[in-house]
């Protein structure tokens, strides 16, 4: 058997991925949706001024509406349908997780198999719905009040302008909550997650010739351009190797008699990533610093001091403490999100129902205070990766201005999604190697 699977693991190659005709459809299917995708970020909101807008973003692109700008391929920027994007989707999702663990009956549902998730996501996009009304109508009112030296943002403000910009923003949340359904469900790999990945790496055709510009006019010396090439070259072989590693924990299971067979005793492994959590704590803790500074900005007309000069001063790229109020979330959220997605507890009593034993822990809470020891540990390890490829490029973009697209947040994302591509294509041209096996042995359809 290992023989076999060494056999198949080595032949997945191109020449497998030519005669797969399955999956040449399901990439080309991702391909087209990506491109719909792309070509609504250009469909503007109706009432704006463009010369206006293009002011104002320029004008805040370090702050939150710069990073959401870079998430959502330029959206923001450019107020399109698209602008609040796959972003309420991706909160409903997260605030649906919580309740499964506050909420004893979605706890329920959860495990009630696929009829339960189906009604979860099914309240999942109610829920969505809700969040993009309420963030629709607060952009609408917010841009009504922005005013730049070629004057309102908006041609026209009023209800009118508010009611169509709040449902034309809906709108366009649920056509892309519905591109990345379709994503997950016809093609390959996570469709939110892709969506994302496509928004920040359309713009790295610019960031990276606005990052060689800067070279080329002598605003960044070429030894500190190889440092940052090299820099970036080196988080990437970093993520990689993290997100690959995993803590395998033995599990061993007993042999029982049926009748005059002997099954079971066999042993297998549980893999724990040492990074749980994902792309989550970055995202959020970058979300929280960011607001304040962003709220600050779009008070510039009025008297700068007090909170607005402490903010202004402090809650900025590269600041001691925003550098370590982003490191302290990013450890919260670390903690926080594993614990929703790794129940030790759960997993321990799974594994005493099946029968399955940790050599050298007693089944059931032991087993479970074993899970969480391990759990820790590797958090504490996952959290201070993050925070090394997030601090590090900070420190770097507030130095010498380099764009938002070379920070460890979205590199993070980028590597993440295409890690998990590579996967689901290896994964898929071996099962179809297996199909091919089983049919030339005839044990398939054997009467």
């Amino acid at each position: 058997m290992s023989s076999l699977s060494t056999k198949l693991g080595g032949n997945v190659s191109l020449n497998n991925f030519t005669k797969a005709a399955e999956l040449k459809k399901r990439i080309f299917f991702v391909f087209l949706i990506l491109v719909i995708y792309r070509i609504g970020s250009y469909i503007p909101l109706p009432g704006i001024d463009p010369l206006a807008l293009s002011e104002l973003v320029d004008s805040q692109s370090g702050g939150l509406l710069g990073m959401f700008n870079m998430f959502t391929g330029g959206a923001v920027g450019r107020l399109s349908i698209f602008t609040l994007n796959i972003m309420p989707y991706i909160t409903a999702s997260i605030i649906m997780q919580l309740m499964t663990v506050i909420s004893s009956e979605i706890g329920a549902l959860k495990k009630e198999g696929e009829s339960g998730r189906k009604k979860i996501a099914q309240y999942t996009r109610y829920l969505t719905v809700c969040l993009a009304l309420f963030q629709g109508y607060g952009i609408a009112i917010g841009i009504e009040k922005m005013t730049t030296s070629y004057g309102s943002v908006v041609l026209f403000p009023g209800y009118f302008f508010r009611v169509v910009a709040m449902f034309s923003l809906v709108g366009g949340t649920l056509f892309v909550m519905w591109l990345s359904e379709q994503i997950t469900v016809k093609g390959i790999g996570n469709g939110s997650s892709l969506i994302i990945f496509t928004g920040i790496v359309s713009g790295l055709p610019t960031a990276i010739a606005a990052f060689f510009e800067m070279g080329r006019t002598g605003a960044l010396s070429t030894f500190v351009i190889l440092l940052i090439i090299g820099l970036v070259f080196g988080l990437i072989f970093l993520i990689v190797l993290m997100e690959k590693a995993q803590r395998r924990i033995l599990v061993q299971y007993p042999k029982r008699q049926v009748g005059n067979k002997v099954y079971g005793g066999e042993s297998s492994h549980l893999p724990l990533k040492i990074n749980t959590s994902g792309v989550i704590p970055p995202i959020f803790a970058s979300s929280l610093l960011l607001f304040p500074a962003t709220i600050a900005g779009f008070s510039q007309s009025m008297e700068v001091g007090g909170w607005r000069q402490f903010i202004a001063e402090n809650f900025s790229h590269g600041k001691p403490i925003y550098i370590v109020l982003n490191i302290l979330l990013i450890v919260f959220f670390s903690f926080f999100y594993t614990s929703i997605v790794f129940n030790p507890d759960e997993t321990a009593e799974n594994l005493r129902k099946n029968g399955g034993i940790v050599l050298g822990r007693r089944p059931g809470k032991n087993t479970a205070e074993y899970f969480d020891y391990i759990l820790t540990r590797l958090t504490v390890i996952g959290a201070t990766y993050i925070c090394a490829v997030c601090i590090i490029p900070e420190i770097l973009i507030s130095k010498y201005s380099i764009p938002f697209y070379l920070g460890g947040t979205s590199l993070l994302i980028v590597v993440n999604v295409v890690i998990d591509i590579f996967s689901q294509i290896q994964t898929h041209l071996l099962t179809k190697q297996y199909e091919g096996l089983i049919k030339k042995s005839k044990l398939r359809g054997v009467k």
